[in-house]
């Protein structure tokens, strides 16, 4: 009987705290206290797991809702990529990365590496677990953001747009050095990474390591101003791989060849090689 009170009285706590949640004041305040009071004891466990149902669903939609308005590309997750090419040290950061933590801290995230590494997919499938986690996501092409900042500055309406993208707790920008570097767009690029410093998240991918971003600010001050502003509370992922467009050319030209961890039959030393293998040097 102690028993079925204590975990009556547990259930009821986190009745309570589940519509609190829900933000249901009068119902965490009410609800609990008068089943008990008209000796509804078993109707607490029911109560608890519509609560859960209703919890769940609510979340499932509110993700939802966060991966349509992400604008990230939907194919491009961490399932589809293959995180094995990576080093581990640099699998390690993205995976913690994927817990999210930095966003909490309003630090950024930078990718450097060659074209055809894995760094916008490997951005784009952050922006997807974040999204899981309940965080708001924009993926955007920075060379589409620039354009789109330039309309509203021309409109007189860059403050509100700025507002706008202010809602996004994390803001993904693909390809940072392909924008077209007229002292216009640069001013308005600047002016995003200034707004959003140490108040919200920005994750950028890049072909360009810092000591080549001149040729994105063009004036030193500003390019020195810019990484200042970025780095202060940032994680570095280095993508120095192979470009997995080449790997895949290479395999192509190649023809078909077993999988890296696939093991090979052994053969008598006189037999011919088998279809798609390479003869072993002796």
């Amino acid at each position: 009987m102690n028993e079925t009170r204590v975990d009556t009285t547990a259930m009821g706590e986190e009745i309570t705290a589940a519509l609190r949640g829900l933000k249901l004041p009068t119902l965490a305040g009410e609800l609990v206290p008068r089943l008990i009071a008209a000796g509804l004891h078993d109707a607490i466990p029911v109560v608890r797991e519509v609560l859960e149902m209703e919890r769940q669903d609510r979340w499932e939609r509110r993700v939802e809702r966060l991966r349509y308005q992400s604008n990230l590309p939907p194919g491009k997750t961490f399932e589809t990529f293959k995180m094995g090419r990576l080093p581990r040290p640099l699998a390690a950061k993205i995976w913690d990365l994927s817990r999210g933590e930095f966003v909490e801290r309003c630090g950024n995230v930078l990718s450097v590496g060659l074209p055809g590494t894995g760094k916008s997919h490997v951005s784009s499938g952050l922006g997807h677990a974040l999204v899981e986690r309940g965080h708001s996501v924009l993926w955007v092409p920075t060379f589409k953001l620039v354009q789109d900042l330039l309309a509203a500055k021309r409109d007189l309406s860059l403050p509100r747009a700025l507002r706008k993208l202010d809602a996004f707790e994390v803001l993904v920008l693909d390809d940072i050095g392909y924008v077209q570097q007229a002292a216009e767009e640069v001013e308005v690029l600047f002016t995003l990474l200034a707004e959003r410093y140490e108040r919200r998240s920005v994750v950028i991918t890049t072909n360009l390591v810092f000591s080549q971003w001149d040729q994105i600010f063009k004036n030193p001050m500003t390019t020195a101003a810019a990484i200042d502003r970025l780095v202060h509370h940032c994680t570095i992922l280095e993508f120095d791989v192979e470009s997995y467009r080449s790997e895949e050319a290479e395999r192509a030209a190649g023809g078909a060849l077993p999988a890296e961890n696939e093991t090979a039959e052994p053969r008598k030393p006189d037999e011919p090689p088998r279809p798609g293998r390479r003869r072993s040097k002796e």
